[in-house]
């Protein structure tokens, strides 16, 4: 190779932009509203702690710090509680909808639908301004636990049920998708379900979060933003994990299976779900939160096979891996336990993380450049064109 040559080659290289595969690590905005972080910091809503909102806050008082940028007082808090109450009912056009779905319907599919359906009959739909785009936020809290709800219920022929005033906003979301209220154990089971919400609120630029900036970035509408972050959400590779763990422990059985399936699916070159996360290398601060919450909920029901078998997991895996779980590990043996259909847990994410995404398209908006990245072309250099008379 001559010399001009490679001071060619060299040139290109240098000039050539960088690329990160999947933009791991790539800095595509600024945010004030979530800090990740594997150091001392933790993670962090708005600059408060995830284990003080977790087991300090109800999940009512983190959507409004996400969405209003505060803690509520309490009359705020009051406020807002009757607010969400109030518009947990559905358009006509929405109950004529699920009561007409194909049998079989993907729950995400009816709640990507369904909160398409309720952007065409929001009267402030084309509204963007930031005053506005918060009271749609609050409408969609409260109206897409229902939507989830009523959907799943039609479908299985159960009757509708509402949400009650009396009843938080965790309390009425386990309510609607298991018909429990009052007793001991469902209120242990809501308290925990509420400590789950406010862990899946909010984590930066996730890929529905980002997907919903993006889209908000073009000056569209709340619903259509949304709209895009479910349907990233339904992906295997972002929504449905601890689905795919409850599946997993319901596979093993019983605690004495356990090591031997897990070092099994291991030799097998399986992926074992719930360990591991794109940015936290060094561990989920939130798993440890929700794994407390399991194992006191486990002796509560008098039900120990879940958590059991997942610390035999857990164990093998950072033995073997080096892993440990990230927060759909044990909040899948939550679940179990809460008896909540499994078809709705990545549903059941996005009763919490619409606070996130909505939150995120108001500070979008608020401080809006349209999203434009480029790709790095790795296709052909410029070729001749031929006529297509002369192809061979």
């Amino acid at each position: 190779m001559s010399i001009a040559m490679s001071e060619s080659l060299m040139t290109e290289v240098k000039d050539r932009p960088a690329y990160s595969p999947g933009l791991e690590g790539v800095i595509a905005g600024e945010s004030a509203l979530c800090l990740v972080d594997e150091g001392e910091a933790g993670l962090l809503y708005r600059g408060y702690a995830i284990r003080d909102l977790a087991e300090r806050s109800t999940f009512e008082e983190v959507a409004y710090l996400l969405l209003f940028g505060h803690l509520p007082t309490q009359q705020e808090l009051i406020e807002f509680s009757t607010q969400w109450i109030d518009h947990a009912v559905l358009p006509r056009l929405l109950e004529v909808f699920l009561g007409s779905v194909p049998p079989g319907s993907h729950p995400m599919d009816l709640v990507r639908t369904g909160v398409s359906l309720l952007g065409m009959v929001d009267p402030d739909a084309a509204d963007n301004s930031h005053d506005t785009t918060i009271r749609k936020s609050v409408r969609l809290l409260a109206q897409i636990p229902l939507l989830i709800a009523i959907s799943y219920r039609l479908v299985n022929g159960k009757p509708p049920v509402r949400p009650q005033a009396d009843l938080s906003f965790a309390e009425n979301l386990l309510y609607l998708l298991t018909d429990r209220k009052g007793d001991d154990q469902s209120k242990a089971m809501a308290r925990v379900l509420d400590v789950s919400l406010t862990l899946y609120a909010e984590h930066e630029f996730n890929a529905s979060t980002f997907a919903a900036r993006v889209t908000a970035s073009t000056m569209t509408d709340l619903y259509s933003a949304v709209t895009s972050a479910i349907g990233t959400l339904k992906g295997p590779l972002h929504g449905g994990a601890n689905e795919a763990v409850a599946e997993m422990f319901l596979d093993i059985g019983s605690r004495e299976r356990a090591e031997a399936w897990v070092r099994g699916a291991l030799a097998k070159k399986r992926r074992i779900m719930g360990f591991g996360h794109r940015v936290l290398k060094k561990g989920d601060a939130r798993s440890a939160i929700i794994q407390q919450h399991a194992e006191s909920l486990s002796g509560i029901c008098g039900d120990r096979r879940w958590y059991e078998i997942a610390t035999i997991v857990e164990h093998v895996m950072e033995q073997e891996k080096g892993l440990r779980p990230n927060l759909d590990f044990y909040t899948a043996v939550s679940y179990l336990l809460m008896e909540i259909p499994r078809a709705l847990y990545t549903p059941l994410f996005v009763c919490s993380r619409i606070t996130g995404w909505c939150a995120h398209v108001i500070e979008q908006r608020d401080h809006n450049r349209l999203m434009r990245p480029r790709a790095l072309y790795t296709g052909p250099p410029r070729r001749e064109y031929v006529p297509l008379d002369r192809r061979t």
